[in-house]
């Protein structure tokens, strides 16, 4: 425990020789450097989880993660320590909340920056449900994008196709009611159409001539529709709309799995609505409660070391820097007066010499 102790105490910035002399304040400073290396320890994972997914796919994802979540941490951390330790319990109250707005804006910019990607871990499921939704209509929408623009382009070519194919399923229906007809004239059944004499006479043998005749002309239709679908079909190749198309389930989760920062970072913003666009309020209560908590324990130790009241530790270190600066003064002082008294010497010295010189002359 000595140890620990001795640990914490060196993440909250402390004088440990002094403080080991204030056994009451002992406490506050291991709890304030156990917060202070926690951060650090969640900005480790938070930077490392962010850049895990930069790299995501490479061989080496894993070690670019893992060195810059500690490089992160170890920056955080500094960073924390450094706030913490300068601000002055020895100044009043209004010196001390002077000197811990900046650090306390800095402290929640770091909370922010933490509190992101450790939000893309805890909501992982739901963005990668998001990020599908999402494929799926920009991939609908792409293809809905080129099939208008080849609509637009070939607008002669698909018309003509829309009037032969009515042409010819018109004709197939006259034919088929035409064949009818002449099936009643050759096997004697009476209608308004037929004589309901049954043979093959004159009749039923006109009917039949002209029945070939309209299904030489449905052929030479439907090889006119072929052809056109034909090239249709080659334009849509050529212009791609043959190979784009929807994503199977399959391909959705392989495209949520691999999606970056940035497309997950979106689709987290994107969880506090609904798919019709309405605000999910619930959602939108846990994403931010999630951010304000990761902000606040970011800004614990200097409210901490605010809260608390200067104890015999701070007047310790109060006295130590007084002390010093008394003795830098007095040092200096010495310095200056040495100085000007080698300088008076040196002054006295040359003169002589010169009455010296004068008088041999």
């Amino acid at each position: 425990m000595n140890s620990i102790s001795r640990f914490f105490w060196f993440c909250s910035g402390t004088h440990q020789e002094t403080l080991e002399k204030h056994p009451t304040e002992e406490n506050k400073y291991v709890g304030i450097g156990a917060t202070i290396f926690f951060t650090g320890l969640f900005a480790a994972l938070s930077g490392g989880y962010a850049m895990y997914f930069v790299f995501k796919g490479g061989d080496f994802a894993w070690l670019f993660a893992v060195l810059f979540g500690i490089i992160w941490g170890l920056a955080i951390f500094n960073m924390d320590r450094y706030i913490v330790s300068s601000i002055n319990k020895n100044v009043s109250t209004n010196r001390q909340l002077l000197q811990a707005t900046p650090r306390i804006l800095l402290a929640i910019m770091i909370g922010m920056v933490i509190s992101r990607p450790l939000e893309l871990k805890i909501f992982d499921k739901e963005i990668k449900e998001r990020l599908k939704v999402s494929y799926l209509n920009g991939q609908r929408a792409k293809i809905d994008t080129l099939n208008n623009a080849f609509s637009k382009k070939y607008t002669i070519e698909l018309d003509k196709l829309n009037d032969l194919k009515t042409q010819r399923d018109s004709l197939a229906a006259a034919i088929k009611s035409d064949q009818q007809k002449l099936n009643f004239e050759i096997f004697g059944n009476k209608t308004t159409e037929t004589s309901g004499v049954m043979g093959y006479g004159p009749y039923a043998k006109r009917k039949e001539q002209e029945l070939k005749q309209r299904e030489q002309n449905l052929d030479t239709l439907t090889n006119d529709v072929r052809s056109l679908e034909k090239f249709i079909d080659g334009r849509k190749q050529f212009d791609g709309l043959m190979t784009e198309k929807l994503y199977t389930s399959k391909q959705l989760d392989s495209l949520s799995n691999i999606a970056g920062f940035a497309d997950r970072n979106w689709a987290l913003g994107q969880l506090s609505f609904n798919a019709d666009g309405t605000k999910d309020t619930n959602t939108a209560i846990a994403v931010t409660f999630i951010g304000l908590l990761f902000i606040f324990f970011e800004c614990l130790p200097v409210f901490v070391k605010l809260m608390s009241s200067p104890g015999p530790y701070d007047k310790s270190i109060e006295s130590m820097e007084t002390v010093q600066m008394y003795d830098a003064g007095k040092d200096k002082d010495f310095g200056i007066e040495v100085a000007d008294g080698i300088h008076e010497t040196r002054t006295s010295t040359e003169i002589e010499r010169r009455k010296e010189q004068l008088r041999g002359g």
